[in-house]
């Protein structure tokens, strides 16, 4: 990572999340009464996004809304975290929604229209990027957009990381090009497993698994796992994106891994006590508070 490089760029969607409050998830074709849970900023670019600026990063990120209301309260939030934005706005799509059914015990169920996120192509992708230490992204977004950003980040000294969600075939030629790669335990099971893509040219892998912590894996080095935080979620909607964000942010800052996973755990946990993706709860201060608290 070259010495001239600072922040993070990420590279990503934008979503307005409509959340709806249910004991369980409707079968087909019932209709189930839920309890309204309110509009929040979301999308994994933006989540990651916003995560990374409150855990301490110069943060700036490349996404496509629409000529909308629903952009106008992304900006907000995105301009509320202090998040320096290179965002396009599509004259014919509207910006990208998810559904989001949340469960009583904090997990959930989510279902994304796409929208204008559908229409980040690789030149925004790689505008975005430049001058970045780290470039993270994920694959809600056109993946031949994906794979222009990990290259011109790669290509420029930038440490690169993917978060392979949701979990997309191309990930395996995009590894090339990536130095981290965030999975869960979902995903790594339908890209192959740890082996095929150590093999495919993952040098080092994060297996997030929940309440189960995460397990670090390293071609050639025995696995590392990292317990995670003991706490009494609320909404895990946000977690996995906050643990994103909080890891590409200490990556950025020269945290070694180990350590720089920690915080992310502890950024997951902050997110998760907290209604919606994003919290301005998430602070530097509060995830050494847990942190300091094992």
């Amino acid at each position: 990572m070259s010495d001239t490089l600072t922040g993070v760029a990420v590279v990503g969607s934008a979503n307005l999340d409509l959340v709806v409050e249910v004991s369980r998830p409707p079968l087909v074709g019932e209709t189930l009464l839920g309890r309204a849970g309110g509009r929040f900023s979301g999308g994994k670019g933006l989540n990651q996004a916003v995560a990374c600026a409150r855990s301490g990063a110069p943060t700036r990120f490349c996404a496509v809304v629409g000529a909308d209301e629903a952009a106008d309260v992304l900006q907000q939030t995105l301009a509320d975290a202090g998040v320096v934005t290179v965002v396009r706005r599509s004259a014919v799509a509207p910006t990208g929604v998810a559904h989001v059914l949340a469960f009583e015990d904090g997990d959930n169920s989510i279902i994304v229209a796409a929208g204008a996120n559908a229409e980040l192509d690789a030149d925004d992708a790689v505008a975005g990027t430049g001058g970045a230490a780290v470039v993270l992204a994920q694959l809600e977004v056109p993946v031949a957009s994906v794979a222009a950003a990990l290259r011109a980040g790669r290509a420029a000294g930038a440490l690169t990381i993917l978060n392979a969600a949701p979990a997309h075939a191309a990930t395996i030629e995009m590894l090339g090009d990536v130095d981290v790669l965030v999975v869960n335990e979902t995903e790594c099971a339908e890209l192959g497993g740890i082996d095929r893509l150590h093999a495919a040219g993952a040098r080092i892998i994060v297996l997030t698994q929940g309440a189960g912590g995460v397990t670090l894996h390293r071609t050639d080095e025995r696995p590392l796992h990292i317990d995670a935080f003991q706490i009494d979620p609320v909404d895990t909607t946000g977690a996995g994106d906050a643990f994103c964000g909080a890891l590409a942010a200490a990556l950025s800052q020269g945290e070694r891994i180990e350590q720089a996973l920690v915080r992310a755990c502890a950024a997951g946990a902050v997110v998760a006590q907290h209604r919606g993706a994003t919290t301005s709860k998430l602070s530097p201060a509060s995830i050494a508070a847990l942190v300091l608290s094992r």
